[in-house]
């Protein structure tokens, strides 16, 4: 059967830049199979324009009350795709020293960084605030006074904004829900409001902003709407005691279309959050991840084998769980399209798996596609977010190159690792140099 995600593509509707040109799979003016045989596989594709039109998309809904709209990073960190929301006027949100280091690279104003995590180090808050980032969005008590003692320390005034757990169920999958009471992240709103109260023991700190990320992959409005009651509200009370709000951030979590996924849109997801807002003093920010980059990658993989057995037929793929772990780690779903489309030939079942030593190793499961032989290439769609992000060289596996398409242009905006590259910085003491 065929998904939303086909269908849309047949009736001519472009949810992003990969697409059927006669038979051959193309991203934006590029055909995909002449990126693989200059570059190899498995190999991350990413659509320049789709990835700047989803930020676009956003920054226009929001156009009359003009958010900061900080990217996401830890969705994808790539340098290059950074570097494309940054020339698009986007902020970044960042989640650990590291990021930072990447945001500063890439060329990222620091007055539009903000900081989130429930585990900042005090040498990464002290790299944080040396650069002048925006403001810390803070997860806990502890935490709040770590960031006043290094403000403290360097005698500097620093904006912080409070975390909060508002205990809305997301309807997502529990690996990516936030915003419940039990999760680790946020504050819950009382312990938010003794803060507010006892902001004069924080004299290096300006305690100004309310953040709230209730998760991710949210495909419905109705989870913000009652997020986004629930501050106001709060919001409304804090005011009423004095306490001067200059930012409020609805963090991210907007949900794209893997399969049969019907999401809001940016303009959908504005009309119902704008009248609640209506006029406020304060400043809104975003921090959408995977709504920018989501449907802007693909990760191509070969296939090495075609396994029968009496109970599965296996294609076996050069991709595995160390370079997409989003089947494995939530049992999520990708579509997988032939890089070259022929309708004659006949569709089978399959489970795509990786070569890793692990049963879970697999990208797909009981997948209907048209039969596939050893060396085809095959798309796996939607990988722009949480892909090259989070793999890994388990296994010894290096990680994949990345792409970046322009137009007809195309560009390794990383090379493939080395076998070398996975040593480096391993030594072998001396007491076993002569074993």
């Amino acid at each position: 059967m065929a998904s939303v995600l086909e269908k849309e593509i047949k009736k001519g509707i472009r949810l992003h830049d990969f697409y059927y040109l006669g038979k051959d799979l193309y991203c934006e003016k590029v055909r995909v199979r002449e990126i693989v045989e200059s570059v190899g596989t498995p190999v991350y594709i990413y659509s320049h324009r789709t990835i700047v039109e989803h930020y676009r998309k956003l920054a226009k809904a929001f156009r009359s009350v003009r958010p900061l709209i900080c990217y996401s990073m830890k969705a994808n960190s790539n340098l290059a795709i950074l570097k494309s929301l940054i020339a698009e006027g986007a902020g970044l949100d960042i989640v650990s020293g590291g990021e930072l280091y990447r945001a500063l690279r890439a060329g990222c104003d620091p007055a539009k960084i903000v900081y989130a995590g429930v585990g900042k180090t005090k040498a990464e808050i002290e790299e944080a605030i040396r650069a002048g980032i925006l403001l810390f969005n803070v997860e806990s008590v502890p935490e709040l006074g770590a960031i006043h003692r290094v403000a403290q320390s360097l005698k500097k005034k620093v904006q912080v904004s409070l975390r909060v757990n508002p205990g809305v169920d997301p309807n997502t999958h529990a690996y990516i829900a936030t915003g419940k009471a039990e999760s680790k992240f946020g504050l819950d709103l009382d312990t938010a409001h003794a803060i507010f109260v006892k902001r004069e023991e924080y004299p290096s700190l300006s305690i100004c902003g309310i953040h709230v990320h209730i998760g991710s992959q949210i495909v419905t409005g109705e989870p913000f709407i009652k997020a986004l009651r629930k501050v106001l509200i709060f919001i409304a009370s804090l005011e009423k005691e004095g306490y001067a709000i200059r930012y409020l951030n609805l963090g991210g979590g907007l949900g794209i279309i893997y399969s049969d996924e019907r999401p809001q849109t940016a303009d959908e997801f504005a009309k119902e959050l704008l009248p609640l807002i209506g006029k406020k003093k304060f400043r809104l920010i975003f921090e959408p991840g995977r709504f920018i980059v989501g449907n802007g990658g693909i990760l191509v993989t070969k296939v090495l084998y075609v396994k029968q057995t009496t109970m599965k037929n296996f294609a076996i793929v050069d991709a595995g769980m160390n370079d997409l772990i989003r089947p494995t780690l939530y049992d999520s779903h990708h579509e997988i399209w032939s890089l070259e489309k022929d309708e004659k030939k006949k569709k089978w079942v399959y489970d795509v798996v990786g070569p890793v030593c692990e049963s879970g190793d697999f990208l797909a499961r009981d997948r209907h596609l048209q039969e596939v032989q050893a060396g085809e290439p095959l798309a796996l769609l939607s990988a722009g977010a949480y892909g090259f992000s989070m793999s890994s060289n388990y296994n010894a596996r290096p990680r994949a190159a990345e792409v970046l398409v322009k137009g007809k242009e195309y560009f390794v905006v990383r090379k493939r690792e080395t076998y070398e590259e996975l040593i480096r910085g391993e030594r072998i003491p001396s007491f076993l140099q002569s074993k």
